[in-house]
């Protein structure tokens, strides 16, 4: 929005802004935030930050915890939900060190930013343009307790058909299990609520191609936004988040993009659309490629396929993440790609046919992660993919161009399949983590404290008795 303090000193009176808020990511990819008020906002906030408390975000040793947040005054943002009219602002965590402050190496958007320079180092790419699209969902109750004696979470939504038969104000219309996708209104109870969102994502410069109720019937939504440069795009999935949660919250709803909140509905996926550009020309593009993708694109393919078991630990990081990626859904279960395939991983939409919209999609992300490290390792597997000229045909991926949930068990145990726990994903980030330290892009300090942690809350998902163990087992 600024492209120096002097205009954001301007802009803060001639709009009667009287806070600013600075907006930090911590480790797993929730956002924090410290506000001054606006005539706080000076030379020496830009030079020297605000001071903060690292190892309280998950990044540091408490003995080396004292860090700086240096704002981003090309991000700021009018906060459509403050109370106070509140001027916001991304910005990059640096550590307390002499002579000069440092950029902290864990932190998410410095490691985005790192494999961006990375990537042009290589000389393969100036740019990776990338698509998220949004899936979640949006309850009007939600409630959860877990405790030594008991453990329970009860969900409602007053448009699922379990609400069939309620005597409270009902007008009979509700949406059929796994029947929501594309459905109208007044069966789509909340296609006015996406509207709303959407106008506040444009006002935020992130640009909707198209929003709809997805498959979920009990309130699945999702949003389509147009691609853009990796680390821009990773700021606007935090604010995209940010803006749903507290525009359903400001209608007395709740949103969440938990994988999977439902047993036997559809999950909620962070499909991730990507191709890259050199001198804004398109790299993945070739008339006479398979499906017109070019060897490049070939071999990045090639790169995410051989990481993604890896890769599964950064977009995949929760253990409600595995109960999505299971058979009988749109969700991917298998290793490969494919044209036009929604089974596969790894899509290549038949539509996208200009050469500057040839791209593909991965399928097996989801909201849960962190997408500054998410988006750097995707990248970072890929041009490893390209570096090492790993061939996806040569490497027994595909191309997969018919249903892969149709298998039988014989032709299953031919095709690698994705990881089906948080620990499993874990153990294959530990044995193969290598592309992720190329050009000190991710360091191993971040992948150790990352798998310590992720441990830590497998643990105790593992640890925890389930009430469906108790139908199961109890009376033998």
């Amino acid at each position: 929005m600024f492209k120096n303090l002097e205009q954001a000193k301007d802009f803060c009176n001639k709009n009667n802004i009287k806070m600013v808020d600075f907006m930090m990511v911590d480790l797993n990819g929730r956002w924090r935030h410290v506000t001054i008020p606006a005539d706080r906002l000076t030379e020496h906030t830009m030079i020297h930050g605000i001071g903060f408390d690292g190892s309280n975000y998950g990044f540091a040793p408490v003995e080396k915890s004292d860090m700086v947040f240096i704002p981003d005054l090309s991000s700021a943002y009018i906060d459509e939900f403050a109370e106070i009219k509140t001027l916001a602002m991304l910005g990059d965590v640096f550590v307390i060190d002499l002579p000069e402050n440092r950029r902290f190496d864990q932190d998410p958007r410095n490691v985005a930013y790192h494999a961006q320079e990375y990537m042009k180092r290589s000389g393969i790419a100036d740019e990776m343009r990338i698509g998220p699209e949004f899936e979640f969902h949006v309850f009007d109750h939600v409630s959860y307790e877990v405790k030594p004696q008991g453990s329970k979470f009860k969900i409602d939504t007053e448009q699922a058909e379990w609400n069939t038969g309620s005597e409270k104000d009902n007008l009979g219309y509700k949406m059929a299990h796994k029947s929501g996708y594309h459905m109208a209104p007044p069966l789509d109870k909340l296609s006015g609520f996406r509207s709303r969102v959407a106008m506040l994502m444009e006002n935020q410069g992130i640009k909707v191609k198209y929003h709809h109720h997805e498959v979920g019937g009990p309130g699945q939504l999702e949003f389509e936004v147009e691609l853009g440069s990796m680390l821009e795009m990773a700021d606007k999935t935090m604010m995209t988040k940010y803006l749903i949660k507290n525009a359903a919250v400001a209608e007395n709803k709740t949103a969440t993009f938990l994988p999977k909140p439902l047993y036997g509905e559809a999950g909620n996926g962070l499909h991730v659309h990507m191709h890259l550009f050199k001198d804004g020309q398109p790299v993945f593009y070739d008339k006479n490629g398979y499906s017109q993708l070019s060897e490049p694109a070939l071999y990045f393919i090639g790169g995410l396929l051989t990481h993604i078991k890896a890769l599964c630990a950064f977009t995949n990081p929760s253990t409600n993440s595995y109960k999505r990626l299971v058979p009988g859904y749109e969700a991917p279960v298998t290793i490969g790609y494919a044209t036009s395939n929604r089974s596969s991983v790894i899509r290549i939409p038949a539509y996208a046919k200009a050469p500057e919209d040839k791209r593909f999609e991965l399928r097996s992300p989801d909201g849960t992660c962190n997408p500054y490290y998410a988006y750097a390792a995707i990248l970072m597997a890929g041009l490893d993919g390209i570096k090492n000229k790993i061939n996806p045909n040569e490497s027994g991926f595909g191309p997969y161009d018919f249903n892969l949930y149709n298998l039988s068990p014989e032709e299953k145990k031919s095709i690698k399949q994705l990881p089906r726990t948080l620990n499993e994903s874990l153990d294959a980030l530990e044995a193969d983590n290598k592309f992720l330290l190329e050009g000190g892009v991710f360091p191993e300090k971040l992948i150790e404290v990352w798998i310590k942690n992720k441990r830590t809350e497998a643990e105790r998902y593992n640890l925890l008795p389930h009430p469906v163990e108790f139908e199961m087992y109890y009376d033998l």
